[in-house]
């Protein structure tokens, strides 16, 4: 359980607020718009009616004492960029900050962001790798170079063991997992055999799994 600072309740921060409430976090909702603090109160720890890019406001949160301090203002950068400028110039710990450009990336960066998010850019790489091909059921980027996909087992490999499909040799791509009916099945080896109602997670570089099944 981690406590929580989200600033800004739009759809973005909604979602946001909604997720870490369900995944038990301790969670403090701050926006300056009365009808949103109302909307999300049942769902959070605390919430507070309040203007971030005022400093006595903030300083009145204790910002020492949250984990992470999640900037999630969409349509008003100037008021996002001295958000996060005032949290780490009291005593943030980490400060996450949403950004709509890499302009924007850049100017938070520099003003006290540790981590920037990218919630359109992000959903939208998302949604044409996933889109790209029929066979890939969904996507994780774990970095600029790696990710891990869930993908269709391919029909010359139904009935096959890993070992005998031996990807991780040819493409350095690992199987990680099997999914079927919803469920992961993670105690795999090398002679779990590849079933036909299932789809696998694998793990690799972008180029070695796009080269492995013909992305």
């Amino acid at each position: 359980m981690r406590s929580i600072l989200l600033i800004g309740l739009g759809r973005f921060g909604r979602h946001i607020a909604l997720k870490l409430k369900e995944l038990n976090n301790q969670v403090m909702a701050v926006d300056k718009c009365e009808e949103r603090i109302d909307e999300i109160l049942p769902y959070v720890t605390n919430a507070q009616i309040g203007d971030s890019t005022n400093e006595a406001f903030l300083k009145s949160l204790g910002i020492r004492n949250f984990d992470v301090c999640i900037v999630a203002i969409g349509n008003d950068f100037q008021g996002s960029l001295e958000t996060t400028s005032l949290l780490k110039e009291l005593g943030a710990k980490l400060v996450v900050s949403r950004a709509a450009r890499d302009v924007q990336a850049k100017f938070l960066l520099r003003n006290g962001a540790d981590e920037i998010v990218y919630p359109e850019k992000q959903l939208a790489t998302w949604t044409a790798i996933r889109y790209s091909s029929e066979h890939i059921f969904d996507y994780i980027e774990l970095n600029d170079t790696h990710s891990i996909f869930e993908i269709a087992i391919p029909e010359s490999w139904v009935g096959k063991t890993i070992g005998a499909v031996d990807i991780r040799r040819k493409y350095s791509v690992n199987i990680m997992a099997l999914k079927r009916n919803g469920q992961l099945e993670m105690s795999i080896t090398s002679d779990t055999r590849l079933p036909a109602d299932a789809t696998m997670l694998v793990l690799g570089s972008n180029r070695d799994i796009q080269k492995c099944f013909h992305i």
